[in-house]
């Protein structure tokens, strides 16, 4: 008697690093504040975190939720200047970001 065994592929299987790089990129670009803070970071050298609470008009502590989650997703990074923080576009993963999104739209 003959059994045919079936292979079992499991979603992890199927997912890559650009799955997951793109997952993450997009989730910090799903709230429109964020949005805009990349906006402002992208048209300077860099912006101190006082100077982004001046030009947002939301709490101090949003604001801050609002770069963690920009930062933990790569696309900025923040240099600590007592008593300030100075956030960057991080250029290297803002590039990688578009040529992920570039392609992954081109499908």
């Amino acid at each position: 008697m003959f059994v045919r065994t079936r292979t079992v592929m499991r979603y992890k299987d199927l997912i890559t690093e650009n799955h997951r790089k793109i997952t993450r990129y997009s989730k910090a670009l799903a709230h429109p504040v964020r949005v805009y803070i990349l906006e402002l970071l992208s048209k300077q050298s860099c912006c101190y975190s006082g100077d982004l609470s001046e030009e947002l008009p939301i709490a101090k502590s949003t604001l801050s939720q609002h770069l963690k989650e920009l930062k933990d997703a790569g696309l900025i990074q923040g240099e600590i200047e007592l008593p300030r923080i100075r956030y960057c576009i991080h250029k290297e993963n803002w590039k990688e970001a578009q040529q992920i999104f570039k392609q992954f739209l081109e499908i």
